[in-house]
Parts: C-alpha cells; sequence; structure tokens
C-alpha cells in the first residue's frame, strides 16, 4: 500500500517476499514501478477504492505492507487538507481487517510510535487489531544503523498473529558505521572535472540528514525546511532547490553544489539502475518520501524468519 516509488516493495523483495500487488495513487510513481519491475502488478488507485473481495490473490496473504503518509496529531491539525493522513492511515487499517494478513508492516512518523498525543491512535489500531488475532509491536528505528548515509529516524509497527508472533525480534543495528555523504557522492561530484570535488568529498564527513520530500500541496524540489537547509549546508550543500547534473570543470571550488535526483536516490540506497519517471519534483518527492531499501530488507527478514518459525 502507498507503494510510491517502491523502496519498501525493493527492501521487502531482497528479504525473499514477492509482491502480489502494489498500489499507489500518484501516476509518475506507478510508472516508476512498471519502468523498474515490468513483473510486479502495480495499480494506480485511491486506496479507499481499492476491493480486496474483487482480488482472492491478496485474501490472506503472508504481509500486508505499507509506507503510509506522514500523519499529524489530531492536536495539531491545522487545514482540513491535513486530515488527509489520517484518512489514508484509517482506511490502511480497515483493508487489514479485510485482507487478514499473517503480518503487517507499517512505516510513519517517530512520533506515532513514540508520541504522547499519538497515544489514543496507537490504542485504535492495536484494539482494532486484536480484533482479527494480530498483536503488536512498536519500534523507531535508524536508517543509519542499516547502512543508509542518512539521519533517517522512522516509526514501525508490526502486527503479526501467534504463534509467529511470538518468534517476532526487531533487527539489530548491523555494526558498521553508515558511510558519509563525501564517500557515496564523491565520485559523481567529480564526474564533469570539478575541481573542487575531492576537497568536497573530504569535508563531507558525516551522513547525511533526513531527506524531506514534503507535500505535494505546496512547496518544489529542494531539500526541506530552513533546518534541514542549514544542516545540508554544514556538508557542503546548496539545499535551496536541486540541480539538473553534478558540477561541471567551470563551476567554482568555493561554491556548494546543488544535489541531482539522481544524488538523492543514492543517500535513500535506491540501486544505481533504479529509474524514476516524472518531472524533478515528482522524482526527488518519490524519492524522499521512500523507505530505504536496505532498512525494509532488515525488517523484512526479521519477519520473515518468524513466519518460517
Amino acid at each position: 500500500m502507498c507503494a510510491g516509488a517502491g523502496g519498501q516493495a525493493l527492501g521487502l523483495e531482497a528479504a525473499d517476499f514477492d509482491p502480489v500487488v502494489l498500489i499507489d495513487s500518484k501516476s509518475d510513481a506507478c510508472s516508476t514501478l512498471i519502468r523498474n519491475r515490468p513483473q510486479w502488478q502495480a495499480i494506480c488507485i485511491d486506496l479507499a477504492e481499492f476491493q480486496p473481495d474483487e482480488r482472492p490473490d491478496v485474501m490472506n496473504v503472508d504481509l500486508l505492507s505499507g509506507g503510509l503518509p506522514r500523519v499529524k496529531s489530531v492536536a495539531t491539525l491545522s487545514r482540513p487538507e491535513d486530515a488527509e493522513e489520517r484518512r489514508v492511515l484509517r482506511v490502511a487499517i480497515d483493508l487489514a481487517w479485510r485482507i487478514g494478513p499473517r503480518a503487517v508492516l507499517f512505516e510513519n512518523v517517530p512520533e506515532l510510535v513514540e508520541g504522547q498525543e499519538f497515544e489514543s491512535d496507537r490504542y485504535w489500531i492495536e484494539t482494532t487489531l486484536a480484533q482479527i488475532g494480530l498483536r503488536c509491536s512498536w519500534k523507531v528505528l535508524n536508517a543509519s544503523d542499516f547502512g543508509v548515509p542518512q539521519n533517517r529516524r522512522s516509526g514501525f509497527l508490526v502486527a503479526m498473529r501467534e504463534p509467529w508472533f511470538g518468534a517476532f525480534s526487531w533487527p539489530e543495528p548491523s555494526g558498521s558505521q553508515a558511510p558519509s555523504v563525501g564517500q557515496v557522492l564523491g565520485p559523481s561530484m567529480a564526474s564533469r572535472g570539478w575541481s573542487g570535488a575531492e576537497t568536497w568529498a573530504r569535508n563531507a564527513d558525516r551522513i547525511a540528514p533526513a531527506l524531506v520530500g514534503g507535500s505535494d500541496r505546496r512547496g518544489g524540489a529542494d531539500l526541506g525546511p530552513t533546518g534541514s537547509k542549514k544542516a545540508w549546508a554544514t556538508l557542503g550543500v546548496n539545499g535551496n532547490s536541486l540541480g539538473d547534473e553534478p558540477p561541471g570543470a567551470d563551476f567554482s571550488p568555493e561554491e556548494m553544489p546543488k544535489l541531482t535526483v539522481e544524488q538523492a536516490a543514492v543517500i535513500q540506497s535506491f540501486p544505481t539502475q533504479w529509474t524514476f519517471v516524472g518531472g524533478k519534483t515528482s522524482r526527488y518527492r518519490q524519492i524522499g518520501h521512500a523507505m530505504p531499501p536496505p532498512l525494509a530488507t532488515a525488517v523484512g527478514r526479521s519477519i520473515a524468519k518468524a513466519l518460517r518459525s
């Protein structure tokens, strides 16, 4: 559900899950899925319009997963359109009820797991899923603990039936340090002859702040709010917009380069051969909203291990 550019599905594929169907409401995201995995069945539809009763192949699947839109607490809703994310959450829980999977995996904001303002939401989710025999476990994981060069904390819900729930445990950090921005982007920054690339890579010696996809309802292709842009500036990156290509030989070594869409995908740990469909803003938002595939793989392997027990 809410498959986007396929980051979560790609990671779960590496954990030996085969997708039955992928659902997203945005045409560019669906086209990205089809471009990269033509064997996957992508359906471009509002999640609320999906009728599992008409798709017997999805009933009682091993895993129902989704990277759901970032919800806000009821107390912080400032616009009527901000309630859209909560609508999708309700639809996702309803689909879990109707499909009856052995396991559920939802990814969202860390506050949904940790925040007191979401306590009633967690209670509602747990009691609703308990009615179909699913027990819930919540966890916040940082993608950097699983090799992603990005300080990206995500909130997770895994719900499973017994006896598999008792065999589930959350993945442990890999134990190795994630590569720095300079390490993963140095080659592309130097690819067009920029004389400042080596120095830039040496100074970009930390992992990236979290990529911010932004809202489809406002803004363009940039690296997020002021705080995010300042964090990128400490790594020598101009976050005010995205570049069309890496800096060339005529780019001053004193200036800060902009990230390209392709470089953002590297920060998100997509495979280099994964291509994105749409204009620059659409492609960047697909990347920024995605779940880093290595993180999805780690959680997926823990789920698969429990289901095989």
